[in-house]
């Protein structure tokens, strides 16, 4: 039986499900939602159906898919109700929870029901816009937003918006709340600056930009929450046979949730009414600390973990949890450099402590395929980028070289160390194994290598086309890192058997 309105009453689960009430079906839509993806359905859209469940936020989605592969066919035939598994490790222990969710009312294709989609402009309850967009995302394009539809997410919301504004004759109190999740910095703002540019591109009037400007609220916000999406068929079939139905639509996520979004005013903070009482939202006038949060310590840890634990043998995030010495590594490497580093007026040290826990709860998921290959594309960016400004922040506060940090340089510089193939690739190696290196700098630690086969270090750190900065200049550095990779030896054996003792280089 598959699951949709008609068969909902019908369902006899194994397993605790939560349920929609019937009168669900009937809350007006209030949600405008570019994209269909399975972050948003694991977490934008958890969050609403939950408050729909409590009665809070009571408004349903309507989700507009923009890009041009796939259909809604599978929306279509379950009535827009899909379940999210959500399964892992919270606190210590394991979860395994079920959610049956219908905040979607309607799925909207983009290339053909743009006419719909503009006549949902002129519904009064309508007073909130999401996206998550992979198609364009958010830049600035040539667009035209007369064009059925325009080409670009930012021409799209541009239109629906110049609908609304015809629609309500310019009522400054038919503006929206504009969230977009899509993860880059200061989104919200990104966004509202290039619709302005946009609007002026169109020759829209000077009293709709000013409409635009003062009676839309543009929210930064950040989301984090694993959503792998839809497991494999052995997976979807157990889980099916749990719940007593089929759902095509069913998604996985693991328990740990964040929505950090930049609230300004109560006002706003009215209209979110779904994350007044809601685990894992965030309504906050700056939400830098919950960027800076993830950045450093979910997001670099996993950076500079990275080759120690595949130059180890190890494939994914999860097994390199399970073992003992690595364990010990991120977890020593959280709590005693990167933490010391992030804490102070903004994040206190039993927030960021907190953090931490429950990065190691979600590296541990059992559920979670995460690959040490895959977190190592453009390696040298995000090292710059996540891992340098919290190296150097511990340097200046301490004056010493963190140890963890060092170690994993220099198993960041012996992973670089590759052969350029005729492909024009460029391909590590440890033992019998290779792996292709995908880093836009790959060549320069390939000609530092080549150029100093025997001692790289000074020359990768000396080099501000890598880092912007002169690392070398870091007083100790080269020598901590120089002095790691001598363990290894000879750096293309990479012998890592003494992270087993963790006194000796703990």
């Amino acid at each position: 039986m598959k699951i949709s309105k008609k068969t909902i009453d019908q369902i006899k689960p194994a397993v605790e499900v939560q349920i929609p009430h019937s009168g669900s079906f009937r809350l007006p839509e209030k949600v405008l939602q570019f994209g269909t993806g399975v972050l948003l359905r694991g977490l934008p859209d958890y969050f609403i159906d939950q408050a729909n469940k409590q009665g809070i936020f009571n408004g349903r989605i309507v989700m507009v898919k923009s890009t041009d592969h796939g259909d809604t066919h599978s929306f279509d035939l379950q009535d827009n109700i899909y379940t999210l598994c959500v399964r892992g490790l919270q606190n210590g222990g394991k979860v395994e929870e079920y959610f049956l969710n219908n905040a979607v009312s309607r799925v909207l294709n983009a290339q053909s029901d743009w006419d719909q989609i503009l006549q949902c402009a002129a519904l009064k309850a309508m007073e909130i816009v999401i996206s998550n967009t992979t198609e364009v995302g958010i830049q600035l394009t040539e667009d035209d937003i007369t064009r059925k539809p325009p080409a670009s997410f930012p021409g799209k919301l541009l239109g629906f918006l110049y609908a609304r504004y015809q629609a309500f004759g310019g009522d400054k109190e038919s503006g929206m709340v504009i969230i977009p999740t899509e993860l880059i910095s200061d989104n919200g703002l990104k966004l509202k600056n290039i619709l302005i540019q946009l609007a002026e591109k169109n020759s829209l009037s000077q009293s709709f930009i000013h409409w635009l400007t003062t009676c839309n609220t543009f929210c930064n916000s950040l989301v984090d929450r694993i959503v792998p999406g839809k497991p494999d068929k052995a997976d979807k079939e157990e889980i099916e046979k749990k719940l007593g139905y089929e759902d095509d639509l069913l998604i996985c996520a693991e328990p740990y949730r964040l929505w950090a979004i930049e609230s300004p005013d109560s006002k706003t903070a009215e209209i979110l009414s779904f994350g007044i009482t809601a685990k894992g939202i965030i309504l906050s006038e700056d939400i830098s600390k919950n960027r800076e949060l993830k950045l450093r310590l979910l997001n670099g840890t996993h950076t500079f973990s990275c080759a120690m634990a595949y130059l180890k043998g190890f494939e994914t995030v999860k097994e390199t949890t399970g073992d003992p010495a690595m364990n010990f590594f991120i977890r020593s490497l959280m709590r005693e450099e990167i933490v010391p580093s992030v804490t102070g007026d903004k994040i206190g040290e039993d927030e960021a402590l907190r953090f931490s826990t429950d990065v190691l709860d979600r590296f541990s998921n059992p559920y979670m395929i995460h690959r040490w290959l895959s977190i190592a594309v453009q390696y040298t960016f995000k090292l710059r980028m996540r891992c340098v400004p919290v190296l150097l922040s511990y340097y200046n506060r301490t004056h010493e070289i963190p140890r963890l940090m060092a170690q994993s340089f220099a198993a960041y510089i012996i992973f670089m160390k590759s052969e350029k193939r005729h492909d024009g690739l460029f391909y590590g190696s440890y033992g019998d194994k290779e792996y292709l290196i995908q880093d836009d700098y790959a060549l320069f630690l390939h000609q530092w290598w080549n150029q100093f086969p025997k001692n790289p270090v000074k020359a990768v750190l000396s080099d501000i086309r890598l880092w912007g900065i002169n690392l070398s200049e870091v007083l100790g550095l080269v020598e901590e890192i120089e002095k790691y990779i001598s363990l290894w030896g000879e750096a293309n054996k990479i012998i890592l058997a003494a992270f087993n003792e963790n006194e000796d280089l703990l």
